[in-house]
């Protein structure tokens, strides 16, 4: 029987409308992902959240030369979880971008979240959250890539768009590696 997971990827106040680097309609994740983060409860399956814990000298903002603006920097407003958001009781937090000079978009580079999916016995992850076509579409090819039956939550998804049709082409990148798009 697959053990199943839940990751919320990122739903933190700088990427949802009003935030420094906002997602639009990011805030639209929030009722899908806490339905999905209770059925998984629930269910007694684990729900991981990674979020964006960046230095104030973070080598992806643009004073260090990266393409983005100050975003998600520890213990910053802006780094804390969406109010809306309602991650259950043993939520598993994992911090990535926590290091100056090395990027993160997935959940799984520089972090311990694969070691802590297999410890449980994990075989099949869910994942949605922002963005579509970065922090979400980086975590499923790498959950793919890992072994893991790996879905993405259409519903819980947005994206940046910083050129027009990159969420199209992320999701296609997912289903051509294997991931499954799902709507809960």
């Amino acid at each position: 029987m697959p053990r199943k997971a839940l990751i919320i990827v990122d739903v933190q106040n700088d990427f949802c409308p009003g935030g420094a680097l906002a997602v639009p309609a990011g805030d639209e994740v929030i009722a899908p992902l806490n339905r999905w983060a209770e059925r998984f409860s629930t269910e007694s399956w684990p729900v991981f959240a990674t979020r964006d814990w960046h230095p104030a000298d973070h080598v992806s903002f643009r004073a260090r030369g990266g393409p983005w603006p100050a975003h998600c920097v520890q213990g910053t407003p802006g780094a804390s979880w969406h109010p809306d958001l309602r991650l259950p009781p043993g939520t598993v937090v994992i911090s990535k971008g926590d290091h100056p000079d090395r990027e993160a978009y997935s959940g799984f580079e520089g972090t311990d979240l694969e070691r802590r999916l297999r410890e449980l016995g994990v075989n099949e992850v869910y994942v949605g959250g922002l963005a579509t076509d970065y922090c979400v579409k980086n975590t499923v090819l790498d959950a793919v890539r890992r072994g893991f039956t790996t879905y993405f939550l259409t519903d819980a998804c947005r994206a940046v768009n910083v050129q027009p049709g990159d969420a199209d082409r992320a999701i296609a990148e997912m289903e051509a590696a294997g991931a499954r798009p799902i709507a809960g």
